[in-house]
């Protein structure tokens, strides 16, 4: 609210005080009937009063940042010093009418830890954006006819540390698009949404040639002649046709505690059809005041096309896909708007 907006509301209710004395407000469904005693004598005033605009678009926007740290100091059982830091961020802007609703969520991550003696790491790094637009033919239906965009990539480079002179992942490097049409299913009540697409394209950027030339993440990897001399550099974009289905929970389970379960599961219609890449993420979030939160849980990752690779003794071994797990366990401040 602007100075301008603060000093006309001001006024406003001042006005308001002194007019209360001679004025007294019935109020019905209907109108607001206002009856004012003037010389001993009353006069009756009907005043229509509109109802205030109530928008349909809804925003909850929430930033926060989560701090641990331990230290030593002449620690006789050992240790090592280390602070961990992670600032995150939740925005959504939804619009919803009888008929039609657009959902709208930006979400990012980022964390980095220092450890005594070792260099500064990254801990986390997501960037995603999700756009959802439905329409339903009947205001008393909870599917709706639906279309989405989803799109998702990290900030900085990634590293296989201690060996930060070759970046596993680069922004753009890789980047994920969904785009697809289906239907969602939206259940108010308890904050659930369930959305199915036989439609949905998946596009796979690796924009580092460095990392497409690998092969990294599906893409096509480069050719190469018996000498090693390159002939064909790989390609820096893949993309499949398959079958998308998300679905979202949000409910508080305990008296001041929230569960947020996102789950999405995809499969490729011509490439090895039925092997489904999964995203589940699961996240409790704790209240402690206004401002003090705390948040557990886990990011479970499972995607054919990304090798978990792992050094012994200066070789790499290739180990094909593997499930990926992220536990995370945090607690700061969190501000809301």
């Amino acid at each position: 609210m602007t100075f301008v907006t603060k000093y006309f509301a001001i006024l406003f209710f001042l006005f308001s005080l002194c007019c209360f004395s001679q004025v007294r407000i019935i109020t019905s469904i209907a109108d607001t009937i206002t009856t004012q005693k003037i010389n001993d004598s009353q006069t009756n005033v009907i005043i229509t009063v509109k109802p205030d605009t109530i928008s349909n678009w809804k925003h909850k926007n929430v930033v926060g940042v989560d701090i641990s740290e331990i230290a030593f100091v002449n620690w006789s059982a050992g240790g090592t010093s280390a602070i961990t830091g992670l600032v995150r961020g939740d925005l959504k802007y939804d619009y919803k009418d009888d008929y039609q609703v657009w959902s709208n969520e930006l979400f990012f991550r980022y964390g980095m830890n220092k450890q005594e003696g070792i260099e500064l790491r990254k801990t986390d790094d997501a960037f995603k954006v999700n756009s959802t637009y439905g329409l339903r033919t009947s205001p008393n239906s909870n599917w709706y006819h639906s279309a989405k965009f989803n799109f998702n990539t990290q900030f900085t480079n990634g590293y296989n540390y201690p060996d930060t002179e070759n970046p596993i992942s680069r922004p753009f490097a890789p980047a994920y698009t969904f785009l697809g049409i289906g239907s969602e299913y939206i259940y108010k009540p308890v904050n659930f949404n369930l959305y199915l697409s036989p439609l949905t394209l998946k596009s796979t950027l690796v924009l580092d040639q460095k990392l497409a030339n690998t092969g990294a993440y599906g893409v096509k990897k480069a050719v190469y002649d018996a000498d090693g001399n390159l002939i064909t550099e790989g390609k820096k974009a893949k993309t499949e046709l398959g079958i998308l289905m998300t679905s979202y929970l949000e409910k508080e389970i305990f008296n001041n505690i929230i569960l947020k379960n996102r789950l999405t599961l995809y499969t490729d219609y011509l490439h090895n059809f039925g092997n489904i890449d999964v995203d589940w993420q699961c996240f409790s979030y704790l209240t402690v005041n206004q401002y003090v939160k705390a948040n557990v849980g886990f990011n479970l990752v499972y995607d054919e096309d990304i090798d978990v690779i792992k050094e012994e003794n200066g070789v790499k071994i290739n180990e094909g896909p593997k499930v990926q797990l992220k536990q995370v366990l945090g607690i700061g401040v969190e501000y809301a708007f």
